[in-house]
């Protein structure tokens, strides 16, 4: 755990940015070779991946700003320490489906067919930033005596140090790859378009909702469902509050896909056939 690579002077590069930058150059890297393999212009997807990326960062870091709005108000200059870690997923993902939709319209592009390639960019993505997050020591888990439990013990580290914790950093990371791995190997038997994307945002509300359960860091608000006699002293965290609608909104959003490329398929009209006369 390094959350600083080296530093020359006042110029300090962290790992944390380093990693979140691999992981977005990695994610365009698939998009656009995957953009190639089924048709989609790579220059128009190149384009909408500079927009994703300027959104996914800023509504990434006002997520985490509002979520964690006290601790900012105290101490304003931190808003503009990205580098030091503070990014929110579900933030960037809302703010990109945003500018996305923008672009994908001006731009005539089939939406859910892109997004079926940028999604599978992102899960590949998810993966290397998570490391970042390892390196850094932000979105670190609670305490545990597992054999795999991890100790930060790096002064500049986020985590708290010198307790073993659940690397749930690694364990987001791991979510990320598998994720991607399940997308890939979905390509083969897709049936409709968006069919890939509301698989994977199925798919991370809920492993992400598992993956609160370990984390220990700060994360701004907390859904106290105490209140309700059927939840006693239960609580949500603020992205797993964001799951339950990102995964009811998948599952019906997948089957209504599926009930319009069906309609769509059984609504052509079959291909004239060539009359022959009889001589």
């Amino acid at each position: 755990m390094h959350p600083i690579l080296f530093k020359i002077g006042d110029f300090t590069l962290y790992s944390y940015g380093v990693f979140v930058a691999i992981g977005f150059l990695a994610g365009i890297s698939y998009a656009l070779r995957e953009a190639r393999r089924v048709g989609e212009d790579p220059e128009k997807i190149l384009d909408l991946c500079f927009w994703i990326l300027i959104a996914a960062i800023v509504g990434a870091r006002l997520m985490f700003i509002l979520v964690n709005i006290k601790e900012y108000i105290k101490y304003p200059t931190e808003i503009i320490k990205i580098w030091k870690g503070g990014l929110v997923f579900y933030g960037g993902v809302i703010l990109s489906i945003i500018i996305a939709a923008v672009f994908m319209y001006r731009h005539k592009l089939n939406s859910w067919k892109v997004s079926d390639i940028l999604v599978t960019g992102g899960a590949l993505g998810l993966f290397f930033g998570r490391i970042g997050c390892f390196s850094a020591g932000c979105c670190y888990g609670k305490p545990t005596d597992l054999p795999w439990a991890v100790t930060f013990k790096n002064p500049v580290s986020l985590a708290a140090l010198d307790v073993p914790l659940h690397p749930t950093q690694l364990y987001s990371s791991l979510n990320g790859l598998i994720l991607f791995l399940i997308l890939l190997g979905l390509r083969r038997f897709k049936k409709f378009e968006g069919q890939i994307t509301v698989s994977f945002f199925f798919l991370y509300a809920i492993t992400r909702s598992i993956i609160e359960i370990f984390r220990d860091d700060p994360r701004g608000f907390v859904i106290a469902m105490g209140s309700f006699p059927s939840f006693p002293g239960f609580s949500l965290s603020s992205s797993q509050f964001i799951s339950i609608p990102v995964a009811l909104a998948s599952i019906f959003l997948f089957f209504y896909l599926r009930k319009r490329a069906r309609e769509a398929k059984g609504g052509r009209k079959p291909a004239k056939e060539k009359q022959t006369g009889k001589k």
